[in-house]
């Protein structure tokens, strides 16, 4: 498996990936899940993928030469001459097409679905950033100001983080921190996702970026943070009062005698013990 989440905020865009693959327990490897495609001065789009492993791989290859048009006579449209975002993430929907149409059949036939997800963004000279998230079939949805970030894989244990931290005003360093918190929680709790991490940090406007690091287990950063959060975390649980039920005192009793609804019960009769 794998957990991967792009977060796209005013100040600019945060992508997170891990890097393991598993068909087993003991066939755990290490793959690369995040590719940065890089034109001077003109555009900076980060691509991540999760799912079949082969797919993610093909479509990632076709991807960098795969062309669509729009009529016979225009211009062919590529990653490299797309001018806006919307026309470079359908040239990746048509690269996951293009890849379904060759392997799916033989995959089926082997009791394999078609299984790839992917979050695609960056930025195009002449527009705003943009994020996205492409599915199995190619199509796609956009990230809004209501839902700034996309998660794709292992995405339930890193996501309440996100849902309480991220808004459009956040600081860029602050997202960072917070895909961080989401990708250590993931970590804790799922052993099919694992370190290294790839972290890329884009400014928005600029076009390139000098915020690009790959994490592992010696990382002094993300060992602190990992301590601090179990930490901070157990503090403010040992904070909350404890459920107070046969009469203690509490500012915010757990039973109210009056309240109405309750659980079912179902309590054993005498005659039914009988039975």
């Amino acid at each position: 498996m794998t957990y991967c989440v792009g977060i796209k905020l005013k100040a600019g865009l945060v992508f997170l990936s891990d890097s393991r693959t598993n068909a087993g327990l003991d066939q755990i490897s290490t793959f690369r899940k995040m590719i940065v495609y890089e034109k001077t001065d003109d555009r900076f789009m980060v691509l991540l993928s999760a799912g079949n492993l082969s797919i993610s791989q093909s479509v990632r290859e076709i991807f960098q030469v795969e062309q669509i048009q729009d009529h016979p006579d225009a211009e062919p449209i590529t990653l490299w001459n797309a001018r806006s975002m919307f026309d470079a993430v359908r040239v990746l929907g048509s690269a996951v097409r293009r890849v379904y149409e060759r392997d799916a059949a033989a995959l089926k036939a082997t009791g394999v679905d078609f299984n790839v997800s992917l979050i695609f963004g960056g930025q195009i000279r002449g527009e705003a950033m943009r994020l996205f998230q492409v599915y199995s079939p190619g199509n796609f949805i956009e990230a809004t100001a209501e839902t700034p970030y996309f998660q794709i894989g292992e995405s339930k244990y890193g996501k309440p983080v996100l849902d309480r931290v991220l808004n459009p005003d956040t600081p860029l360093n602050e997202a960072a921190k917070c895909a961080l918190v989401s990708m250590d929680s993931t970590l804790k709790s799922n052993l099919s996702v694992g370190l290294p991490l790839d972290m890329v940090v884009y400014d928005a406007d600029r076009f390139q970026s000098d915020k690009i690091v790959c994490i592992d287990e010696q990382n002094p950063y993300f060992q602190m943070l990992h301590n601090t959060w179990g930490q901070r975390l157990r503090e403010v649980f040992d904070g909350i009062e404890d459920p107070i039920w046969n009469g203690g005192q509490t500012a915010v009793p757990l039973m109210q005698p009056t309240a109405r609804h309750q659980p079912l019960r179902k309590i054993m009769t005498p005659e039914e013990r009988l039975i």
